[in-house]
């Protein structure tokens, strides 16, 4: 089914002014192809392409998820902020569209497309609202992908279908005494006679948690044996799961931040996922993905901030001409416009080397580090290129900002990316601190 179909649908909504329903979307097919396009069929015939060169799905992809993004979600972006929850409205739109299951095969009722489409995805989506296009992010790159690369044949066909349709899903990691330090964790489990597993755990800032049913859960086995005690567990909440207190945050307010309890949690052996003692090699390698899933959010919103700002200091006039036609504005304009391509090529290309098998640790936490640098600095220009109105609820732009700022934190600090990067150089340069 290709996205040509669903641009009908999104095209019949397109004229409401008011804050449209998602049928005539999650009516309609799935908004993009499951067929995947081989990479001799977009070659350049003259050598290599630029990271800027898409398959011919992947940008009727990218057109169709922005349609979704200004048509169905734009008008609700709002409400959303100030009520701080997210419209179940939009989740069951992202899972008509196909929008989380996009690297999830056809059998599993997933697109089966590329990783660069789901980042795709992820930067349209975070044009508009970067609540929206993290409980995407979250949901692809991390629970969607532990499952099909990890977990065993009979897990997948278990969960990733309802993953793919239904079922919105968390990776809880993160504990109160253990953020940067991931492995510090306090969760504990206890293998018992059956082979099953009881698990006593509280995990603290869980993306997604208010609306999820299924969550992967890492629990320490053996201290004695540090990191290489942490397994991995597949939980739905009818196992149990209780959603604690809801952080109230400064941005990305539609997306709930939970503490999630897993107490006396009973799990059959078969969820656990992997190799028992094997936790913390699932979530170090899947965290790399993260990064560039959320190096494509922060690009994303630096662009949705440039964009509302640039159209507003053109229209608005001072000294009898556009404040935009002025030349110091423009130099801002220029200066933030090449820092968001710059930010967009370092996760295209991390995105391509993880698709071509190549190793790109360091280019994950480059870009997620620079994308989320550039994104607050975008952000704030906005703010100050629409004065007054940019300081106001009324724009939206300020809320760029506010959401800008979770960049530099969650999935790995900005510290923690710096502190990556320089080991790896180090190794590259065979030099030892």
């Amino acid at each position: 089914m290709t996205v040509a179909r669903s641009m009908t649908a999104a095209t019949n909504v397109a004229s409401k002014s008011t804050a449209p329903s998602t049928t005539s979307f999650v009516g309609a097919p799935r908004a993009f192809s499951s067929s995947a396009q081989s990479s001799a069929e977009f070659e350049s015939p003259f050598g290599v392409n630029s990271l800027a060169k898409l398959t011919e799905e992947e940008e009727m992809l990218r057109e169709s998820v922005r349609k979704f993004a200004e048509e169905v979600i734009q008008p609700r972006v709002e409400a959303m902020d100030e009520a701080e929850k997210m419209d179940k409205e939009i989740i069951n739109g992202l899972f008509e569209q196909g929008l989380m299951g996009i690297e999830t095969s056809e059998e599993h009722n997933g697109a089966g497309c590329s990783f660069t489409a789901a980042i795709i995805v992820i930067e349209e989506l975070a044009k508009v609202d970067p609540s929206v296009s993290v409980l995407c992010d979250v949901h692809n790159t991390l629970v969607d992908t532990v499952l099909r690369k990890y977990a065993s044949k009979e897990l997948q066909d278990k969960y990733l279908p309802k993953l793919s349709t239904d079922m919105l899903g968390c990776f809880c990691l993160s504990e109160p005494a253990s953020g940067s330090d991931a492995f510090a964790m306090k969760s504990s489990y206890k293998k018992n006679d059956d082979g099953s597993f009881t698990i006593d755990a509280q995990k603290m800032w869980i993306t997604n948690s208010e609306d999820a049913d299924f969550f992967i859960l890492f629990a320490q086995g053996d201290p004695s044996k540090g990191y290489k005690g942490i397994s991995a567990f597949a939980i739905t909440r009818d196992m149990g799961v209780e959603i604690a207190k809801k952080e109230k945050k400064l941005g990305i307010k539609a997306s709930s931040t939970c503490t999630v309890q897993f107490d006396g949690i009973q799990v059959p052996k078969e969820n656990l996922i992997g190799e028992e003692g094997k936790g913390y090699k699932i979530a170090i390698e899947i965290l790399n993905e993260g990064r560039v899933g959320i190096g494509a959010q922060m690009v994303g919103l630096a662009q949705g901030a440039f964009n509302k700002a640039i159209k507003y200091a053109y229209e608005r006039k001072q000294f009898g001409k556009p404040v935009a036609s002025f030349q110091g504005m423009q130099f801002q304009f220029a200066e933030a416009a090449m820092k968001i391509e710059a930010a967009r090529t370092m996760v295209y290309n991390a995105a391509r080397l993880k698709e071509e098998g190549r190793p790109f640790t360091k280019e994950a936490a480059m870009a997620k580090l620079y994308a989320s640098e550039v994104a607050q600095s975008v952000s704030g220009s906005a703010i100050e290129w629409c004065g007054g109105m940019g300081f106001t609820r009324e724009t939206g732009i300020e809320k760029y900002w506010r959401d800008s700022k979770i960049g530099a934190i969650y999935e790995g600090t900005s510290n923690i990316q710096r502190q990556t990067i320089a080991k790896l150089v180090e190794a590259e340069m065979g030099l030892k601190n």
